[in-house]
């Protein structure tokens, strides 16, 4: 069959033209915009039987983009009659043979195998996601199970562990993310964050170069202060190894 105009499929794999193109293979002599106004006023109506098209490209220096118009098959099938001439029916029996192909068992199975395989992969893509949703979930809920579970008080190298970090990285990190502040060489809270049960002291005793037994107090992490810094650190992108991507 004589390829008289080309027909494409749109996005529902409905057979479409462009308008202009018609125009031009109908050999109008009317100027485009004003045919095509006066074609649309035999009842067509736009987004239904037509669509604009504002992609043109340029032609010869200092040209300008174009209208154009998508048009069903139906549609130019009626204007190619409503012209009246020997082009037109042409174009017409030509858009009849079109449709015809395009309505054969061979080709309507050939389109409903493609929309299936645009589903099923619309769907895998879905999955995958999902699956990834999921999979952050549970990391993140076996990090937190882990916290509920613990009664203990931990010390921040403890924590710093859960992170793959040493002690001194770990409070450098929490001091950037405006957890705690050093004062006389040693780490507090900032105010905001005192009296709310992150934080405890704990007294340990050790024997001095004097080799007396000698008392001191350290500071240890609560585990709603364990959680207080995981959701602090997490907002800051930074997380446990537990919830780490896994590369290999």
């Amino acid at each position: 069959m004589h390829n008289l105009i080309n027909v494409t499929l749109n996005e529902n794999q409905e057979p479409v033209v462009s308008g202009r193109q018609l125009h031009q293979v109908l050999g109008v002599k009317t100027p485009y915009s004003m045919w095509f106004d006066r074609m649309v006023e035999y009842g067509f109506t736009e987004n239904q039987d037509f669509l604009l098209n504002n992609f043109v490209k340029q032609t010869g220096r200092g040209g300008h983009n174009k209208i154009d118009h998508v048009l069903k098959l139906d549609m130019a099938k009626e204007i190619a009659m409503i012209q009246r001439t020997d082009k037109g029916k042409e174009v017409r029996q030509y858009f009849i043979q079109v449709e015809k192909d395009f309505n054969s068992p061979e080709k309507i199975m050939a389109r409903a195998l493609k929309i299936a395989d645009r589903k099923i992969i619309s769907l895998e893509h879905k999955n995958e996601a999902l699956q990834l949703e999921l999979e952050e979930a549970r990391k993140q809920t076996d990090y937190l199970d882990l916290i509920l579970q613990t009664k203990d008080m931990l010390t921040t190298t403890q924590i710093a562990q859960d992170y793959g970090l040493s002690a001194n990285k770990f409070n450098q990190i929490l001091k950037q993310v405006g957890i705690q502040r050093k004062v006389n060489g040693q780490w507090i809270l900032y105010t905001k964050y005192q009296g709310k049960g992150y934080i405890a002291s704990r007294t340990f005793d050790y024997v001095g170069k004097d080799n007396k037994v000698h008392s001191k107090i350290t500071t240890v992490w609560t585990q709603l202060g364990r959680r207080f810094i995981y959701e602090k650190l997490k907002d800051n992108d930074i997380y446990p190894l537990i919830e780490q991507v896994e590369l290999f």
